[in-house]
């Protein structure tokens, strides 16, 4: 063979290399596409991924995108995907400081087209058929959560938060309320567990129903209109304390926020609200929490809770229109016929309370510190059903090796990925 057909041929081998890695990539994309469009075919088998809980369960019956989710998905347009791809790249609406209410006010009317999660669209007018197609009779348990932020920040701490769920209530089922986690992000986000026969599911929330035919309707309405102060903090924050009183108003259920770590079933448990603390000497609670509600649909507390909110909304004052408010308006009925709740104690949501939380992160420094730690495990393991991270006190606390934090993520987590590690930081 001559120099130069030794040449061609090299040349032709580069040719045809180059056009199988093309073809091969293309063919990785499109794939991952399909599976993500028509999740309606069964879930990929694999049994050695999957938790030991879960050898026995029916994975052709759970973890899938509903069926009308399938047709919306399909006709995502490439013009949808930039919008969503705009969303996640803009920052929070946070409303400026030291201005006067009218300076606020008209700031929020300039920039209500942004403020997404307040519009029906055609998206969100789809809200009340998929909850309803979604929560079915194979439901032990219907579980709410709500997430106002882009997708992209729903890290380590949520998903832990859903993997011990589920580790508690194998079959039980989990709705987000979200915009941002209703997108090919978002699944992408939830698919592990869904692969894992989990039934978990995103919706964007239509705001207009949810808060029809509620005490909520014309705080809303003024709102939308941008008639209504939303205060300093972000109104995102508000928003969230609103939406999981009515959503429980409106199907009932369970809901939680995303720095939880679930430790047992909640099975046994029905319109329950718990105390985050209580007197030293008298033993009566001093303050409740919303982080965890677990209530009936149509409960009159709800209703009584959502009053509270429209007539004394204040976005200036943090707590005042969520762990504050549960507190007035319980204060004020829990004496009264007709509303039939519980109020558990510290011990079941909130065992550490949020200036102590950073201890629990804590490896054993000395023979003492290790007994606390024994101790502490065994009194979490009694009668508490969950712990309340504290997210804004505890998000940049490492996991250290020995910590009651790692002993609880490795208890009940379900995937168990290496971003529980000590060396990583159990991120926000």
């Amino acid at each position: 063979m001559t120099r130069i057909d030794s040449r061609l041929l090299s040349l032709a081998k580069f040719h045809v290399f180059c056009t199988l890695s093309i073809v091969v990539i293309i063919f990785i994309v499109y794939a991952d596409n399909i599976i993500y469009s028509n999740s309606e075919r069964s879930l990929p088998s694999n049994n050695e991924a999957i938790s030991p809980l879960l050898q026995n369960y029916d994975h052709n019956s759970a973890g899938r995108l509903i069926k009308s989710d399938v047709s919306r998905l399909v006709l995502h347009s490439m013009q949808d995907e930039t919008i969503e791809v705009g969303r996640e790249n803009t920052r929070p609406l946070v409303p400026p400081f030291n201005v006067t209410e009218e300076e606020r006010i008209a700031w929020f009317r300039s920039k209500l087209p942004e403020f997404h999660i307040l519009k029906s669209d055609k998206s969100a007018k789809q809200f009340h058929g998929r909850v309803l197609e979604f929560f079915n009779k194979e439901c032990e348990g219907q579980f709410f959560m709500t997430w106002i932020s882009p997708a992209r920040s729903f890290g380590s701490r949520e998903f832990l938060t859903m993997e011990s769920l589920f580790k508690a209530h194998p079959r039980g089922c989990l709705m987000i309320i979200s915009r941002s986690m209703d997108s090919e992000h978002g699944y992408r986000i939830l698919k592990p567990l869904q692969d894992s026969g989990f039934k978990v599911h995103a919706v964007t929330p239509d705001l207009s129903f949810l808060f029809n035919n509620t005490p909520a309707k014309p705080w809303f309405a003024g709102m939308k209109r941008g008639n209504r102060d939303p205060g300093e903090i972000p109104l995102a924050q508000n928003l969230s304390n609103l939406i999981r009183l009515a959503v429980l108003y409106k199907y009932g259920g369970v809901y939680l926020d995303t720095d939880f770590i679930v430790l047992k079933s909640f099975s046994g448990l029905r319109n329950s609200i718990g105390a985050q603390s209580v007197h030293v000497v008298s033993k009566n609670w001093t303050r409740l929490n919303n982080a965890v509600l677990i209530f009936d649909a149509n409960h009159p507390l709800l209703h009584k809770f959502m009053k509270e909110f429209a007539l004394t909304f204040d976005g200036n004052k943090w707590g005042h229109n969520g762990p504050y408010l549960v507190s007035r308006v319980v204060l004020r009925v829990q004496n009264r016929p007709g509303y039939n709740f519980t109020i558990l104690p510290p011990l079941a949501f909130y065992p550490v309370d949020w200036n102590r939380i950073g201890g629990l992160f804590k490896k054993p420094g000395s023979p003492a510190h290790s007994r606390w730690i024994k101790a502490k495990l065994l009194q979490l393991s009694g009668e508490t059903y969950g712990l309340h991270l504290w997210n804004k006190q505890s998000s940049r606390e490492v996991v250290q090796e020995g910590s009651i934090m790692q002993r609880l993520i490795s208890d009940h987590c379900i995937i168990c990925n290496d971003i529980y590690s000590s060396s990583r930081i159990l991120s926000k």
